[in-house]
């Protein structure tokens, strides 16, 4: 893993459907977006964040989330999700998470992910 620094920042943008909803994660006629959708958003922003930090072959893992759920916004909304470095402790680095659909917060939080040799790491994986 090459150095990264706190401070650094990311962004993802999503267009929502009907697929990111409660309901499409079981929770009948509840149309607005999930939390787990929006976690996965928050997610994606963190590894945006570390995509300059990876040497060949590296990726990384989710290891930590904390998060609270503050607002819904409907399936549909276009959700900003946003990541910033807190801290680096070798391969493990933190996260300041928030994600907003216009100027509503729905979410905030810390994340953390772990830098991996990702041929190594798939290797444990047990088979099928």
């Amino acid at each position: 893993m090459k150095p990264l620094a706190p401070g650094t920042r990311a962004a993802h943008s999503v267009a929502t459907t009907d697929r990111d909803s409660a309901e499409a994660f079981g929770n009948p006629g509840v149309r607005v977006v999930a939390t787990p959708a929006l976690i996965g958003f928050l997610e994606t922003a963190a590894h945006r964040c570390l995509e300059s930090a990876y040497e060949p072959g590296e990726g990384s893992v989710g290891t930590h989330v904390d998060v609270r759920h503050l607002a819904a916004a409907p399936a549909g909304a276009t959700i900003e999700a946003a990541a910033e470095v807190t801290a680096v402790e070798g391969r493990r680095v933190r996260f300041a998470v928030a994600a907003r659909w216009g100027d509503t917060l729905l979410m905030q939080g810390t994340h953390e992910r772990a830098v991996v040799d990702l041929a190594r790491f798939l290797a444990r994986l047990p088979s099928s």
